[in-house]
């Protein structure tokens, strides 16, 4: 999150309509919350914490019902299975078919709400919160931050505006999105006001070292022995990304169930990746269903992977993104190779190697 005199997004007359579309709503309205596809800590947390902030207030603003949901299989990967707020969730075909307000979460395009985003399109109030530098907007209201660390940066500025106070089940949500999507607090979106931020959030009573053992330092020895796998058959182009450098592996089904596991138990391997200190980009190929892959990108900040995912019908941020994927492995990671800078396209300014 960046100071309001910095960064002024999203407009205060955009937060003036959300406010005031939300106090407008009918007595008895349906509202119904959604994040993308497998949700991650920001998605859920954002979610999940907006979610206990409107029931807070659901008499006042008129709510009848107030669910929260997203596209595919209702599972939630641990640590998020703990998460206050999930008896706020509904599986897929069980949400409601013509909200009169849908709020959406953490969605960078409509495509990643799979089947919801027609409800999105049709509900009389439709506000997005979000921070992804490629969201088009596609909301009616849209609360979108590219500047913001996470989408609860925008859920805590809604909530405050609505007058919600924090409580320590909203604030152990928003601090989930807010630590996961800054690598607990180690990438460079960790400024001084996402500092102030996580104060506010600890005030409230989170129990911090609790909440950061869950999220970072507990793991099954199955998906540490992937871990083990996947780290083994990594590649490393010394020449890839224009010179600066290509770091990729992959995970297959038969590989997480021999282990027991779930795609969810490798999202953090995308991090160990990134750490090889002769590559700026790393990828990471998860399997999802038989041929069927999604793909993480990370750049030590050389090369934009959003610019990647972006043209690979993904989305997500310069230095982190992601997309979904079909066919071959090798095909899928030559797709991403191709799209990567050549060695024309980088150059050197004041010692320092950077892309595009």
């Amino acid at each position: 999150m960046s100071d309001a005199a910095a960064a002024p997004l999203p407009p205060e007359a955009e937060w003036a309509a959300a406010v005031a579309a939300l106090r407008a709503l009918p007595r008895g309205a349906r509202v119904l919350l959604a994040c993308h596809v497998n949700p991650d800590g920001d998605a859920l947390g954002s979610m999940l914490g907006c979610g206990l902030g409107l029931r807070a207030v659901a008499d006042e603003l008129g709510i009848g019902r107030l669910t929260a949901t997203f596209p595919g299989p209702l599972v939630l990967p641990a640590p998020f299975d703990t998460l206050p707020g999930t008896d706020l969730l509904v599986a897929e075909e069980d949400a409601d078919p013509a909200p009169d307000a849908m709020l959406v979460f953490d969605v960078a395009s409509s495509e990643r709400l799979g089947g919801l985003a027609d409800r999105l399109r049709t509900a009389p109030v439709g506000i997005v919160l979000d921070h992804h530098v490629s969201n088009p907007g596609f909301g009616r209201i849209n609360l979108v931050d590219p500047t913001a660390a996470a989408t609860s940066v925008l859920s805590d500025g809604l909530l405050r505006r609505l007058g919600v106070p924090l409580d320590p089940a909203i604030a152990e949500c928003l601090y989930v999105a807010l630590s996961t999507d800054t690598g607990s607090f180690k990438f460079a979106s960790t400024t001084p006001a996402v500092h102030e931020f996580a104060a506010r959030l600890i005030a409230a009573g989170i129990q911090v070292g609790e909440i950061s053992r869950r999220l970072f330092d507990t793991r099954p020895i199955g998906a540490l022995r992937l871990f083990g796998v996947a780290l083994a058959r990594m590649v490393l182009e010394r020449a890839g990304a224009g010179g600066l450098g290509f770091a990729w592996t992959y995970l297959t089904l038969d590989e997480l169930a021999a282990h027991d596991q779930k795609p969810a138990a490798v999202e953090a391997l995308i991090d160990t990746v990134r750490s090889v200190a002769e590559a700026d980009v790393a990828c990471l190929v998860k399997p999802v269903r038989p041929g069927e892959w999604s793909v993480s990108l990370r750049s030590k900040g050389a090369v934009d992977v959003s610019a990647v995912a972006v043209a690979l019908g993904g989305g997500g941020h310069r230095f982190a993104a992601g997309f979904s994927a079909t066919g071959r492995v090798e095909d899928v990671v030559d797709a991403v190779r191709t799209l990567l800078p050549a060695p024309s396209d980088v150059r050197v300014n004041s010692g320092r190697t950077s892309g595009p």
